[in-house]
């Protein structure tokens, strides 16, 4: 007691390790081995017992910052559609069913996680990857020759044989100053993962080819290891001590969204409203839902009305299903009185009705979840609608177009809500030049110029994300307040007609503008696959650049955005763990996730006439 209250604050602010428990004759039971490594790690140990109750489950997962999936019995094989082989051993469904969900559910949590021994087999079922029933008869199969003997006779804390693990893993990070990358270990199973899957990757074999650990593909906090270090006394503790770091990291990430504001600037996701997607569901259609926002502790995201720009001859309605409008839509069609048929019996609509429409279509999705969702147009607004448990929802038009040539719609839209207005989409508009573009104008048209001077009478951003550079320019010079780029990247990095120059993030910090780093991969890198490594690189040169006042997040997701790491709406919590790693000051990460817009949004505004 008197060490406890010897100093404040009580508690130590550990990271909360929970473990899985073995099951069975109607015990939860873990070995103390478990328990006492995370003690030692510098984690707070908690027992999971098995339930059936999804919502439990969920419960479970919001009060720990790290998953320990702990060793046990085989898994049945009709988990990943196979038949059971006569060596199968015992298997729990109670236990089965609730650690795949568990580790299921964790993941979209994006939560840290360790597996050991039958653990490396449920992170391989959980996310689409295989196991072995037997590793003699699965080698004998698959023509490997001998295996070793990987359930042995010995004390629990004998090392039995070697692994050998890839350069650059996680176990390298844990093992560094080992030079041959080997480690002797202790093994007890029969069952061993025979493929990764899409979400892991392996890092560690034995000698005869057998699968002795995995780790993310996608450069999240999870390790597999099939040999138990728990009973490895200090030689196994290294690796429970990467995951209370990982946890710790983590559960500071939690706390940073808790406490500032989350905005992603746009996101494309009002496009499959057609198809008749479900926002309240965890829809895996979009990239953004409610599910979606709340594993990645988002705040707000701007949903822009996109309206492709028409190939010269081309009818704006045919390039958009208005089939599926039409289907979906049931009364809101009624609003739009301009949306009719040809001749032919085809459906058309005008530009601005259709940005119309799907105004209606977030507004009815809003009123119809008032209880979680919220519109908001300023940052008073998404602070009452955080303070109230509610994420928040911006309007924006993707593509001036919307227009329709008429400066005084500005104004209307402006009425309706919206923050900003992204001039010009893929194709030159009749108010400036795109990026991938014919210069019709030059730069922005005559045009152009008016719609930005009615845009800053009403108190709205002016976008030049998609815009040519000379566009960019002439915008920056018209425009009486700072400009945006809601969703760009940086041409340095990423050499494509859609990024920015240096001249231009400095010109645009200059103005007091803001670019926002997006996760299309075409825009990180030209070659190969790009990744969340990519996208903190493109922010980090923007940072060199303008400086740490005027750098944001904007996704696309939906609109082509998503990357390894930042997939969808549910990962994004995994740029702040990483920005953390990389030693960014709160005051920094605030200003990434929304400060810098927000300023510059509140600036827009203050200007209104």
């Amino acid at each position: 007691m008197e060490s406890i209250y010897s100093h404040f604050p009580e508690n130590s602010r550990k990271p909360v390790i929970g473990i899985t428990a073995n099951f069975s004759d109607g015990k939860a039971m873990i070995m103390s081995p478990y328990y006492e490594q995370v003690e030692r790690a510098g984690g707070i140990p908690v027992l999971l017992a098995p339930t059936d109750d999804a919502e439990v489950m969920a419960d479970m997962l919001d009060h720990i910052d790290g998953l320990l999936l702990s060793g046990g019995a085989d898994y049945n094989p009709l988990w990943a559609g196979e038949e059971p082989n006569h060596r199968l051993g015992g298997i729990n469904v109670h236990r089965d069913r609730f650690e795949l969900m568990l580790t299921r559910l964790a993941f979209n949590r994006q939560i840290p996680m360790l597996g050991i021994c039958r653990g490396i087999q449920t992170l391989a079922v959980a996310l689409g990857g295989k196991v072995a029933q037997d590793i003699g008869e699965w080698m004998k199969d698959n023509g490997m020759g001998t295996p070793l003997k990987h359930s042995e006779d010995a004390e629990r804390s004998e090392p039995t044989h070697t692994v050998s693990y890839v350069t650059g893993s996680i176990l390298d990070q844990i093992y560094a100053p080992n030079d041959s990358r080997q480690l002797y270990v202790n093994s007890f199973h029969h069952q061993a993962v025979s493929e990764a899957g899409p979400h892991l990757r392996v890092i560690a074999k034995a000698p005869d080819g057998v699968v002795e650990a995995v780790e993310s593909s996608e450069r999240k906090s999870i390790l597999g290891i099939q040999w138990h270090p728990e009973w490895l006394g200090a030689d196994g503790l290294p690796v429970f001590k990467w995951l209370t770091a990982e946890s710790r990291v983590f559960a500071e990430a939690k706390q940073i969204h808790h406490s500032i504001l989350t905005l992603d600037s746009h996101c494309d996701t009002p496009m499959f409203f057609p198809q008749g997607v479900d926002f309240m569901k965890r829809d895996p259609r979009i990239l953004y839902d409610i599910h979606k926002m709340t594993e990645g502790r988002t705040d707000a995201v701007t949903m822009v009305a996109y309206l492709p720009q028409p190939k010269q001859g081309q009818r704006f309605s045919d390039t958009i299903d208005l089939a599926g409008i039409e289907l979906h839509s049931g009364n809101v069609l009624a609003k739009h009185p301009r949306l009719t048929h040809d001749a032919d019996g085809k459906p058309s609509i005008t530009p601005f009705d259709y940005a119309n429409l799907i105004f209606d279509k977030i507004e009815d999705l809003v009123g119809n979840n008032s209880r979680y969702l919220a519109l908001a147009a300023n940052e008073q607004q998404l602070r009452a609608a955080k303070a109230a448990g509610k994420k928040s929802v911006f309007l924006g038009i993707e593509n001036g177009l919307a227009l329709e040539g008429n400066p005084d719609n500005v104004a209307y839209f402006a009425q309706r809500g919206i923050v900003y207005i992204t001039l010009c989409h893929n194709g030159d508009n009749d108010i400036c030049d795109s990026a991938r573009g014919s210069s019709t104008h030059g730069g922005v048209s005559q045009l152009g110029a008016k719609v930005i001077s009615a845009m800053n009478d009403a108190g709205l951003m002016v976008d030049l994300s998609h815009a040519a550079e000379r566009s960019f320019y002439d915008a920056l010079e018209i425009s009486r307040t700072p400009i945006v780029c809601s969703h760009s990247n940086c041409k340095a990095l990423c050499d494509v007609p859609r990024n920015l120059t240096d001249d231009q993030l400095r010109a645009l910090a200059k103005a007091g503008g803001v670019a926002q780093i997006t996760l299309y991969h075409g825009f990180l890198r030209k070659e190969s696959e790009a990744d969340i490594y990519d996208a903190l690189a493109h922010l980090a040169h923007a940072i060199e650049v303008m400086g740490i006042d005027h750098v944001g997040i904007g996704t696309d997701f939906d609109g082509d955005g998503g990357i390894r790491g930042l997939a969808d709406a549910s990962e994004l919590i995994n740029f702040t763990t990483h920005l953390l790693k990389k030693k960014y000051a709160l005051d920094d990460i605030t200003k990434i996730w929304g400060g810098n817009w927000l300023r510059v949004m509140k600036q827009v505004q203050s200007a209104k006439k």
